[in-house]
């Protein structure tokens, strides 16, 4: 009986091969090999004089499957190999160990993606708005973890993000100064490494990171008077320390 494939189950998988296909047709019994392309499959088995189940071979494209029997070859069905995903970089590249981060992940052949993975924890949810990029929002965690996306081509090399402890301000030195603008403050704590920006009252200020303990800060002009000092990384933002201006003396 000459031998027929109707249909694989799934038609696509990743291009390193190992996908398990179901074949369905008629007259395989006796199936001396399933080819996927020039290519034989990695293992088949028959289950049936109406089903297969061959593990498919690496390959690229689109490739043609055929059953050999004792009563012949069958016509082609085909199977599609796909690229395996390719991640270039996450934006931002850390938040807070909270997590609730919106990311970017930019990257080639993110179409169907099924999982998104921060380590071995998977995001929070995401959405697939090209093959180029995905949006997904971090899960809790912390220190540095591989961020991955798996599709039906296998699962992508990792790009890199790193969650922040919420920093901590301990000190201001000095404490106090004028209220014109300009005055060197040094701001003393944890989890500085990351700043992203320095606020007195509302009102932001120019700072340079020393350390993880340290940021050196120029205060911004204002009212004399006690304003809060606080700090914003990725981790978050830190608790309030109080800087006065003192208004300069009447003449």
């Amino acid at each position: 009986m000459q031998p027929a494939l109707l249909s694989l189950s799934p038609t696509q998988g990743p291009a390193s091969g190992g996908t398990t296909v179901v074949l369905t047709g008629s007259g395989l019994s006796g199936a001396s090999a399933v080819w996927f392309g020039s290519t034989a499959a990695t293992s088949f088995t028959v289950n049936s004089a109406t089903q297969i189940t061959a593990v498919a071979p690496a390959g690229s494209g689109a490739v043609a499957v055929t059953v050999t029997t004792p009563g012949g070859t069958t016509g082609p069905v085909y199977f599609f190999y796909l690229s395996a995903p390719f991640l270039i970089s996450v934006s931002p590249s850390g938040g807070p160990a909270s997590g609730g981060t919106t990311v970017i992940l930019t990257g080639t052949d993110l179409n169907g993606a099924s999982a998104v993975r921060f380590g071995s924890t998977a995001a929070t949810t995401y959405t697939v708005n090209s093959p180029t990029q995905i949006t997904a929002v971090a899960p809790a965690g912390t220190g540095a973890v591989a961020v991955t996306v798996t599709t039906p081509g296998g699962t992508s090399n990792s790009v890199i993000y790193s969650y922040a402890g919420s920093p901590v301000l301990t000190g201001l030195s000095p404490a106090q100064g004028p209220t014109d603008a300009g005055s060197g403050v040094t701001l003393s704590g944890t989890g500085l490494t990351t700043t992203t920006a320095v606020h007195f009252g509302a009102v932001s200020a120019a700072f340079t990171v020393l350390s993880d303990t340290a940021v050196a800060v120029l205060a911004p002009a204002g009212t004399a008077g006690p304003v809060p000092v606080n700090v914003t990384t990725l981790g978050g933002t830190s608790n309030s320390l109080t800087y006065t201006r003192v208004a300069p003396p009447a003449i």
